[in-house]
């Protein structure tokens, strides 16, 4: 038999943060849940009622909203167990997840991807960016790299469980040279990818953000950049592409991802630089797990995190996600695919007070947005659309904890 579409679900806690009017939504406050019984109306969710009878007792289980990704690699991870690698700079991990490129045939990338975004629908996650190491070529900029081609192929089939959306990976320097930006702006816009780069100190860095703000403009690409992956002071990356976005007045989704100087520059420095981000309406995504590993690193105990400003992004309105990055390679020899594991861990480096609850936006509505892309709250959301917990608390649900198991609300709904 088929579920049915109307149904109440007794005993279920909603995070308030996930409702857009807790007020008209009803049920009973409980410290960061709204509790009550979980009204479903047409396959959409109605609101709470506090009491009354019920269809079925969930026994105080969670009801979310699914998590998103905003930053990952699906062509790198996984390969730390065949890299002779012991840990070091960021210069050192690229050159030595670049040796690891022999070994990325069809196959490998096919299962390493795969394994990838199997933990991610386990997790709860329903939508992702993986970024994709483009090779440059100047004389043929239509030569899509393999990784490319088999991510893309795997997002097809996944079409239904989890959105895939591939950002190309390429040095800043690259995009230059105008006629090759924007031959990769068409190749991008063909293929629905996204526009990226790695933004470091490169001399040719101005002239590349421009040139991609251009080519984003003429073929309605998102941006995302890699950008300023150091301590350096002179690092200058992100004040740049705000500045280029205001100048030009762009619209189109901006997301920054590290930005991890922002922790340590000059006080005026840091607030004009925050200031500027918040005007030109970029999204920031904290890493915290490759930044702390990478980061500072030359001390025998590290004493700068490596983490952006979170909490003064957040005050001064900036849409700020974390996300996962790497996993399981030269950058990160560690972790797995699960923003659940990405916020507990960006809670601890970020100073991020309680309640739990105010976080979730973090690996949830703030991420979608950083990804040009708008993910409902609870209320008048479908139960398709929605995911129910085992556990009823959010720190168990945060840590991953062993009842941090979920399926969807609609297999909750009684028989019609």
């Amino acid at each position: 038999m088929t579920a049915r579409l109307d149904a109440v679900l007794g005993n279920v806690r909603v995070p308030a943060s996930l409702v857009a009017d807790p007020a008209r939504f009803g049920g009973r406050r409980d410290r960061d849940y709204l509790a009550g019984n979980l009204i479903v109306r047409g396959g959409l969710v109605a609101g709470m009622t506090q009491d009354g009878p019920a269809d079925i007792d969930l026994d105080g289980r969670l009801v979310t909203t699914p998590f998103v990704e905003p930053h990952c690699h699906l062509d790198k991870c996984f390969t730390i167990e065949r890299l002779d690698f012991a840990g070091g700079r960021l210069l050192d991990a690229i050159a030595a997840q670049a040796a690891d490129k022999s070994n990325w045939t069809y196959d490998d990338l096919r299962a390493r991807a795969e394994r990838g975004i199997r933990e991610m629908v386990a997790a709860g996650t329903r939508l992702v960016r993986t970024h994709i190491d483009w090779e440059v070529d100047m004389r043929d900029a239509d030569r899509l790299p393999l990784a490319w081609r088999v991510i893309g192929e795997l997002a097809g089939e996944w079409r239904g469980q989890i959105a895939i959306q591939r950002a190309v990976l390429l040095p800043i320097a690259a995009m230059a040279d105008v006629d090759y930006a924007q031959a990769i702006g068409r190749v991008i816009a063909q293929s629905g990818g996204v526009l990226g780069a790695f933004v470091f100190d490169q001399p040719e860095r101005v002239a590349g953000i421009r040139n991609m703000f251009g080519v984003a403009a003429r073929h309605g690409l998102a941006l995302d950049f890699h950008v300023d992956e150091g301590l350096s002071p002179e690092l200058d990356g992100l004040e740049l592409i705000a500045r280029e976005a205001i100048r030009i007045g762009h619209v189109g989704p901006v997301l920054c991802g590290h930005a991890c100087n922002l922790a340590v520059i000059e006080t005026d420095v840091q607030k004009q630089r925050i200031e500027l981000t918040a005007r030109a309406g970029l999204s920031v995504v904290a890493l915290p797990s490759s930044n702390l590993y990478l980061q500072d690193r030359g001390r025998s105990i590290p004493r700068e995190r490596g983490l952006t400003a979170v909490a003064d992004l957040l005050a001064a309105g900036v849409n700020v996600a974390f996300g996962t990055d790497n996993v399981q390679d030269a950058f990160c020899p560690v972790g797995i695919h699960d923003p659940k594991r990405t916020l507990a861990m960006g809670v601890l480096a970020a100073h991020l007070k309680p309640p739990l609850g105010d976080r979730l936006p973090l690996v949830m509505q703030n991420a979608a947005k950083a990804l040009g892309q708008s993910l409902h709250s609870v209320d008048g959301s479908s139960v398709d659309a929605l995911l129910i917990w085992e556990t009823g608390q959010l720190a168990e649900l945060v840590s991953g904890g062993m009842q941090a198991r979920c399926c969807s609300l609609r297999e909750t709904l009684p028989a019609g």
